[in-house]
């Protein structure tokens, strides 16, 4: 059924497990040697003729105290700045996100519809992040002690806010939360909060209930009013099932080819369409910051809304019937509308059919108009992108996507501004003379930048190169708030170029910078950097903030010891030494999470693969490992990528001068127990010219992990004979391949993954091909095809709720009962309510405390466990 509530019986409550210690099973599907108990049991798959081990009660556990601390160490808060051209002082909001959830929050209602999943007592997707504490912040001025944090009165105790903007002046927030009394009858719901910035004081704006299933709900429309999306006042019950059939569910296919991904939480009945349709749909209005209230038009399911920048028109795509059984939402049919915001008059501009027939290449499109928006510099302007070969990059073309624009008041046809040579990626928009596209073909990698003048058509490129080519990009144009509070490129002073932030990747590992692109020196000019971190900080340009004295950067700084805070440069270009602290201008203080941790030390390796090809890896040891008393046992954590050329697959990720920031699923947490830990190893799979990737995935991968493994041997702390392995997703199906095809490992670990490719037969990750044209690659591809080859132990987890596509549950349901038939040593955790990754701090938790007893009884021995 695609109507889900956690609460239903048809969803796993208790934590199930199953293991079996290398035992041959001779009835693998049978009934004998699938055994689920009650309330969180441990389940012993028979031997047949056998008796099973006796089953043991097992409730969520806990990994090591050390490990908890991590988990629930609060996330570094993010910060908004205020508009440029805003009136007063320039501000910051400091948002401090959630930490994780409890498996109680993952148990309320939620409806799984149309490839969403959403509160329907709320009226928002269900497992989400959101912001439990906001303050506001004076930016100080160059040379001045930061302003201390202001809270904001007038919120609620508990706060659950999903998303803030700023208004175009900088004098109100607007934030949607999900409160107990968000409308006038009370009852949970979303509610629009106004923040008064100069008071630091919030007020709910009464009457209103917002609606979130589909989209952010609120979009300004001038410095005092809003257009949101509200709950339909006359919406009435929601609708009722029966658990009485009326009758089969058909589906039917005559003759047209319509392949599709293997999706999840589809539509499945006439039922789940009503519940969609009654939960999705959603009352368009304008609302003032002091609290009335107008419809425009009529309710709809509305899935996008945007306020044009002179706040006279919204421009709405509202999804329709005939809905579909086989795609999402997304993909339904789409209306694409003018609302103008006086009258409530609506203009339809186009009305796309449902997309259900794309040919299976990354860069195939819908034929027909897609990228709707606004240009954000212009008072109300449409425009959109619509494919010059018909949406189907096989197809020979000359050009391959048109970018049109309308006019307010939308009455003429669109007219074409530019003729691209790849497929559309993003614009960017300045001026009337200048804006930035990105234009793309995923094939071969090719990337091109251009400036477009919107009046003339002209382009003139800035770059082209590989999209994967991290050492030569020129990064992305800065962007920053007009006074119609629209994201616009940020000009120099002089307006002869365009600020630009990147990674600026090398051998080194990534040391971010902000350069000025010029705009009059011709095709492909050379950008000159402004800015640069240095060693030994991991630097990042936030923003370029101008000023009667100059331009300084502000810029988020870390080092190993230093956890993440805010800087202001000082001037740039005024020849002063940017890195110098008596020239910087500390603007947060935020405590370091792991304060009187033991946090473990880092170190970037350099390595080759035997053909030659340059990797890396990160090497965490545990602190005040001494290299004396002999290596450690391993834990190596990797994530395969597929390159067009050895060249950009050698290249360096990441920076030895980050902060050590361990998330949920990392791999770090074991250096809190003894081991050192090989995390994001490179394993490139390459196939250049004509070549796939994926033709020689298995002979890639087995080498991209030894080369790790001897590496990380030479540095003297890594025991090449206790290594384990662990991936997530994709490094899951590549932990079983590991296992499937090599002998490095004593043991794996593989979370949600995928096993079985021709249970994803139209394409998977970023293989184009379909099961039919390369049947030999799904099969070689697929650990479950060498299950029967399989001898090291192997730990799988997976989330009961996957919804990702092609990571189902039962790959690893299915995968489990062919080792366990092989006699394989696995175990099989089924983790209740989680998604693709896990959430609930419950499960988290369990997770560790499952990986931490697999690797100490697999890996961490001396001699190697015996198969029993």
């Amino acid at each position: 059924m695609g109507l889900v509530y956690s609460s239903s019986n048809r969803t796993r409550r208790n934590l199930t497990i199953q293991t079996n210690l290398r035992k041959e099973c001779c009835m693998p599907i049978d009934r004998r040697c699938i055994v689920f108990f009650g309330l969180a049991v441990l389940s012993v798959a028979p031997l047949c003729g056998q008796q099973s081990a006796p089953p043991t009660d097992l409730k969520y556990q806990t990994p090591p105290e050390v490990m908890v601390k991590l988990v629930d160490a609060p996330p570094t808060p993010a910060i908004s700045l205020s508009p440029a051209h805003g009136t007063g002082p320039r501000r910051i909001l400091i948002e401090q996100s959630s930490s994780l959830p409890s498996i109680a929050d993952l148990a309320e209602p939620e409806l799984r519809l149309a490839g969403l999943r959403f509160n329907p007592k709320v009226g928002m997707p269900s497992r989400t992040r959101y912001f439990v504490s906001l303050k506001l912040q004076t930016l100080p001025a160059a040379g001045a002690k930061a302003g201390a944090e202001m809270a904001i009165r007038g919120l609620p105790a508990k706060l659950h806010v999903l998303s803030g903007s700023w208004s175009a002046d900088g004098r109100h927030i607007a934030l949607v939360n999900a409160d107990a009394a968000a409308g006038d009858s009370g009852g949970a719901g979303l509610g629009l909060w106004i923040v008064d910035v100069a008071a630091a004081t919030a007020a709910r704006v009464p009457g209103v209930r917002l609606n979130a299933v589909l989209t952010t709900p609120v979009s300004w429309l001038t410095n005092e009013s809003l257009a949101v999306l509200t709950v339909p006042s006359d919406r009435g019950p929601a609708p009722t099932r029966s658990e009485i059939p009326t009758g089969p569910v058909v589906q039917e296919n005559e003759g047209r080819a319509t392949p599709a991904p293997t999706y999840e939480d589809l539509l499945k009945s006439p039922s789940d369409e009503k519940f969609f349709e009654y939960y999705a749909t959603a009352q368009l209005a304008e609302v003032k910051i002091g609290g009335a209230l107008k419809k425009i038009g009529k309710p709809g399911v509305f899935e996008r809304v945007e306020a044009s920048p002179d706040g006279r028109y919204v421009f709405a795509e509202e999804l329709h019937r005939p809905f579909s059984y086989t795609q999402p939402s997304e993909r339904f049919p789409d209306r694409r509308e003018v609302f103008t915001v006086a009258s409530g008059e609506v203009k339809v501009i186009d009305d796309a059919p449902l997309i259900d027939n794309l040919p299976i290449d990354r860069d195939a499109v819908e034929p027909g108009p897609r990228e709707f928006g606004w240009r954000s510099d212009v008072p109300a302007t449409l425009t959109w992108v619509q494919a010059a070969d018909g949406g189907d990059p096989k197809r020979e073309a000359a050009m391959r996507d048109r970018i049109f624009a309308l006019d307010a008041p939308f009455t003429a046809q669109g007219k074409p501004i530019a003729d691209l040579e790849l497929r559309f990626r993003s614009v960017e928009w300045g001026s009337e003379h200048v804006a930035v596209v990105m234009e793309g073909r995923w094939k071969d990698r090719k990337m091109i930048l251009a400036a477009l003048d919107p009046t003339t058509s002209k382009l003139t490129q800035l770059y082209q190169g590989s999209m994967q080519d991290r050492y030569h990009d020129p990064g992305r144009p800065l962007l920053e708030r007009n006074a119609q509070g629209q994201a616009v490129l940020q000009f120099t002073a002089d307006k002869q170029g365009v600020y630009f932030a990147g990674q600026g990747a090398s051998p080194k590992g990534d040391a971010p910078f902000v350069a000025i692109m010029p705009l009059a020196a011709g095709e492909n000019p050379a950008e000159k950097r402004i800015w640069q971190s240095r060693a030994p900080f991991y630097e990042l340009g936030i923003a370029v903030i101008d000023s009667p004295s100059g331009a300084e950067v502000l810029a988020r700084r870390e080092s190993v010891e230093q956890s993440p805070n805010y800087f202001l440069t000082g001037t740039i270009g005024d020849g002063q030494d940017i890195n110098s602290p008596s020239q910087w201008t500390a603007v947060t203080q935020f405590a370091n999470p792991y304060a009187g941790l033991p946090m473990p030390s880092h170190q970037l390796l350099h390595y080759k693969r035997d053909d030659g090809v340059e990797l890396s890896a990160d090497l965490y040891l545990p602190a005040g490992y001494d290299k004396s008393k002999g290596p450690l046992p391993t834990l190596m954590e990797a994530y395969p990528a597929e390159f067009k050329s050895r060249a950009a697959a050698s290249q360096v990720t990441g920076s030895p001068y980050e902060f050590v920031r361990i998330g949920a699923g990392s791999p770090v947490f074991f250096t809190m127990t003894g081991y050192a830990v090989l995390a994001n190893a490179a394993i490139p799979i390459i196939g250049e010219g004509t070549a796939e990737p994926n033709d020689t995935y298995v002979e890639q991968l087995v080498a991209g992990a030894k080369a790790a493994i001897d590496t990380g041997a030479a540095t003297g702390t890594v025991d090449a004979n206790r290594v384990g392995v662990m991936g997530h997703s994709y490094g899951a199906f590549m932990t079983a391949n590991l296992l499937a095809h090599s002998t490095f490992f004593r043991a794996g670990i593989a979370r949600s993954g995928a096993y079985n490719r021709s249970l994803t037969p139209f394409g998977f990750q970023n293989e184009e091909r379909t099961y039919w044209q390369a049947p030999e690659v799904y099969y070689k591809m697929s650990p479950f095809s060498y299950a029967d080859k399989i001898k090291t132990p192997i730990l799988l987890i997976h989330g009961e709720a996957d919804n990702n596509t092609g990571t189902f549950p039962i790959q690893s349901e299915r995968f489990y009962d062919a080792l366990k038939g092989e006699g394989a040593t696995v175990r099989f955790v089924l983790l209740p309510l989680e998604a693709h990754g896990y959430q609930g701090r419950e499960s988290v938790l369990h997770m560790l405390w499952e990986m931490e007893n697999w690797l100490d009884k697999y890996v961490k021995p001396a001699q190697a466990v015996a198969a029993r």
